[in-house]
């Protein structure tokens, strides 16, 4: 009798165990792809900033906006928001450290690093764009 309930208690350990495994290998997967989702997205969103910022020089004799706020007024728009205004946008902050006449500065990084993103990105005036992992300072 009680060999048999050894066995029993054996076999549900070895499966939790493997389920457990299972999980964990998928939550790792899914984290991954919404990692790599948001990087693409802060990329593109970025890039999207700084084609705004030369185009609004190009136009202007190569003077820079103040402020985002500049893109989002004119008809039509430079931008179709103000991407600095808004919360994290799928995981990551944006903002620029330096915004005027002559040049920028803008960033995109992630609201929790290595969680919500592993890269943070910069880009400054003449659409010049790094990259650099993220600090964890959490």
């Amino acid at each position: 009798m009680f060999n048999r309930k050894a066995k029993s208690f054996v076999t549900i350990m070895i499966v939790v165990a493997v389920t457990v495994l299972l999980l964990r290998t998928a939550i790792t997967g899914i984290m991954k792809s919404i990692i790599d989702a948001n990087e693409s997205s802060a990329l593109s969103t970025l890039k999207l900033i700084s084609a705004a910022l030369e185009n609004y020089a190009k136009d202007n004799r190569g003077s820079y906006p103040a402020s985002l706020s500049e893109l989002t007024k004119p008809q039509p728009p430079y931008l179709d928001k103000g991407y600095l205004a808004q919360a994290p946008i799928k995981g990551y902050q944006f903002g620029c450290h330096r915004l005027e006449a002559q040049g920028y500065s803008c960033f995109a990084s992630p609201a929790r690093c290595k969680i919500t993103g592993r890269v943070a990105y910069t880009v400054t005036t003449g659409d010049i764009l790094v990259s650099e992992e993220c600090d964890r300072k959490e």
